[in-house]
């Protein structure tokens, strides 16, 4: 059994610690620090899913093969590809490099004419109506003015669909491609777009797209015939790209309506098509997504410009297209847009159905009738322990191809809920069931090192899974996402706070708290692995603080001071690093030196603050979460001025929980501060505290006793627990 930490409280204060406190921050940054900057110094390039990149130059590489064909649409997706009803498009998947393609502008919704512009310019959406905080110049620069070759528009969006139209569009087509290709230029084709997926026109717009490719294969010198017959000789194609810029294309009377700006892009309308036929037989990935069989819109300039061995004016956020081998891109592609068109509405029933039960156990828990009865606060106890287990299970669901299923919600269910009660038998099952804490702790730490191992295994699991980097959304694609790293955090503590209810040492308490926070601190910045700046920033001061808290040293502004510096040099020195690397390889990190030369530091500054502060007025329901995360601020932090007499009962046990309740507050509103998705970090944090605290609170005092019988002494039933 374990007893008070009355000894904790007892303890002289350690002497080295006492005359020079400022070894702890001195220990503190360097691990953090060296460790960080070892482990950039000796990773392999940035993160990827499925295959090794081939490097730029290498065969295959853009550069090799100038892009001299583009074919441009919008609302296509991988599941109106088939041999039978578009025998075109897939010949042309067949001979080329395909991906899932992420579309999304700075409004809600894609539009063709802001992917038009993207490939031209290579930010997204239409500058003229940009806001000024999302960072794209304006006036537009077009970026295809750089190219050493005449640049040829063709419309073949005139035909209908019947064999007379096709014949003249494939005329037209034919006249107007006459002698451009021959002569080097580059010739941007728009063939026309589909409508949204629930259109009944939908059906034969995509058969009159496949037409027009058809028309436009056939001018360029593909045998018609031969993708008639199945024959599908592209031998005579030139380097070609199709594209779907957008996700719609709405006619000129709906466009402001559908054009809306929002906090956060869309996620539910769906990826595009992307082929490149320099890389066939190959999944296409580039060096902004970082994941197999997904590419942005963004790289298409920067693919073509690359090709023909043009530099961008000024600063591009794409990266080219290259190929990763892999037995059937097609299918990953078609995979890939599934998943993502259908994670976000089965997360909830998945998620959702579990963390419910461990809200259920915690509310018992507070209510001081069911707290004191035992069996029920025993079921409830474990509920409550084991509740954020499926927010770290869920990152790992896309190893089951769950959107495959007639149901994708359920079956997502099913595979979050085996994975959460396997661990779930681990942290109640152990030894450690029989001390309060243990449970709780046990959780805690399989969230954080499952999330910190999805991130350092090069996030190949994130895609088409419950809160991972969402491709639709195109935020980022690997690494720790904000709400990723408020779970680490949340749960680092939660778990360190267990820890120390048998850790009774000032020193001991110290070094594992430095080295949780190396651990935390490596794995979040690494470009190989974590790639989040914010997080850096966030894990210096937070642990440090905890550091001093625990080894009893009386904090003092310069710490402070110190601590803050500390982070931003230490991921300073790692962006430079990474910066060092091909810019193909380069992550945020890197990128942020790039932005940083550029003089754009005030507007990403501008525009991350700007994004916080949309995110919760754009969304009611996140503004209630900040107030609510606001109010439980205060109430973790002064449970005995308002009469919290379980929360009191706990520090007088555990002295050692108060440091890490104040450390869980500073990194929740310290992290909110510096990063674009605050909001989502502090949510994420505050679904591992509300569920787990009251897990391990003290029972309640007995409403009455009888005369006879002994006044409990405070904590006395946690420590018997």
């Amino acid at each position: 059994m374990f007893s008070l930490d009355s000894s904790a409280q007892a303890a002289p204060r350690p002497r080295l610690l006492s005359s020079r406190p400022g070894l702890v921050i001195v220990l503190l940054l360097a691990r953090a620090m060296v460790l960080a900057l070892v482990m950039t110094a000796l990773a392999p390039p940035a993160a990827r899913a499925d295959g090794p990149v081939p490097p730029a130059g290498g065969p295959g590489a853009p550069a090799e093969q100038p892009v001299r064909l583009v074919l441009a649409t919008a609302g296509l997706s991988w599941e109106d590809i088939d041999p039978e009803r578009t025998p075109a498009l897939q010949c042309l998947a067949d001979n080329a490099g395909v991906g899932a393609m992420n579309t999304t502008s700075t409004t809600v919704v894609s539009t063709k004419r802001q992917g038009m512009e993207t490939l031209r310019t290579g930010y997204r959406g239409l500058a003229a109506l940009a806001p000024r905080t999302a960072g794209i110049p304006n006036p537009p620069t077009d970026q295809w003015q750089q190219l050493d070759a005449p640049v040829v528009e063709v419309d073949a969006t005139g035909g209908t669909g019947d064999a007379g139209a096709e014949n003249s569009l494939a005329s037209a087509v034919a006249d107007q491609m006459a002698g451009a290709l021959d002569d080097g230029a580059v010739v941007l084709v728009d063939v026309g777009s589909v409508p949204d997926h629930d259109d009944p026109a939908r059906a034969e717009a995509v058969s009159t797209l496949d037409a027009r490719v058809e028309a436009v294969l056939e001018a360029a010198g593909v045998e018609t015939g031969g993708v008639e017959a199945g024959t599908c000789d592209v031998a005579a194609l030139p380097r070609t790209l199709l594209l779907s810029v957008a996700a719609t294309d709405p006619p000129a009377s709906q466009i402001e309506e559908v054009e809306r700006t929002g906090a956060v892009a869309s996620r539910t309308v769906g990826l595009q098509v992307a082929m490149d036929t320099a890389f066939p037989g190959q999944a296409l990935t580039s060096g902004a997504s970082k994941q197999t069989g997904v590419v942005v819109l963004t790289d298409a300039l920067a693919t073509v410009l690359t090709s023909h061995d043009a530099s961008p004016q000024g600063l591009i956020p794409g990266q080219p297209f290259r190929g990763v081998d892999h037995a059937d891109p097609q299918q990953l592609a078609l995979d890939r847009s599934q998943a993502a068109a259908a994670v976000d509405a089965a997360s909830v029933p998945a998620l959702g159905s579990w963390f419910a039960m461990g809200l259920i156990g915690a509310v018992l828990l507070l209510i001081p009738a069911t707290a004191r009865r035992p069996g029920v606060a025993a079921v409830a106890r474990a509920a409550a322990s084991v509740a954020p287990l499926p927010l770290a299970v869920g990152l790992f669901a896309s190893l089951v191809p769950w959107w495959r299923a007639d149901s994708p919600a359920l079956a997502l269910t099913g595979v979050v809920w085996a994975g959460s009660a396997l661990l779930a038998v681990v942290c109640l099952a152990g030894p450690w069931r029989r001390h309060r804490f243990g449970p709780a702790g046990v959780a805690a730490t399989l969230v954080a090192a499952l999330v910190l191992l999805e991130s350092a295994t090069g996030s190949r699991f994130q895609l088409g899974s419950p809160l991972g980097a969402q491709p639709i959304s195109g935020g980022r694609f690997y690494g720790l996402s904000n709400h990723l790293f408020g779970l680490v955090l949340a749960a680092s503590l939660m778990a360190l706070l267990c820890l120390f209810t048998v850790v009774r040492t000032a020193r001991a308490r110290m070094l594992w708290t430095l080295g949780a926070g190396a651990v935390v601190a490596i794995v979040c910045v690494a470009p190989s692995m974590g790639a989040d700046f914010g997080s850096m920033v966030t894990t210096v001061p937070v642990f440090g603080l905890l550091a001093l808290l625990v080894s009893r040293v009386r904090v003092r502004l310069w710490h402070l001071l110190l601590l803050g510096v500390g982070g931003a040099v230490a991921v300073l020195g790692v962006s430079f690093l990474d910066w060092l690397r091909p810019a193909e390889d380069r992550t945020h990190l890197g990128r942020f030196i790039d932005e940083l030369l550029s003089g754009e530091l005030l507007a990403v500054i501008i525009r991350k603050l700007s994004q916080n502060v949309a995110m919760v007025t754009g969304y009611w329901q996140l503004g209630v979460l900040m107030l609510i995360a606001i109010v439980l601020s205060v109430v973790v932090l002064m449970p005995r001025r308002l009469g919290l007499r379980r929360l009191v009962r706990l520090d007088e046990a555990h002295p050692a929980s108060y440091p890490v309740r104040v450390a869980l507050v500073v990194g929740a509103w310290l992290g909110y501060a510096v990063n674009d998705t605050g909001p989502v970090l502090v949510a994420a944090m505050l679904a591992v505290w509300v569920a787990q605290l009251p897990a391990v609170l003290p029972d309640p005092e007995p409403s009455a006793r009888p005369a006879s019988e002994p006044e409990e002494q405070p904590g006395a039933s946690s420590a018997s627990a």
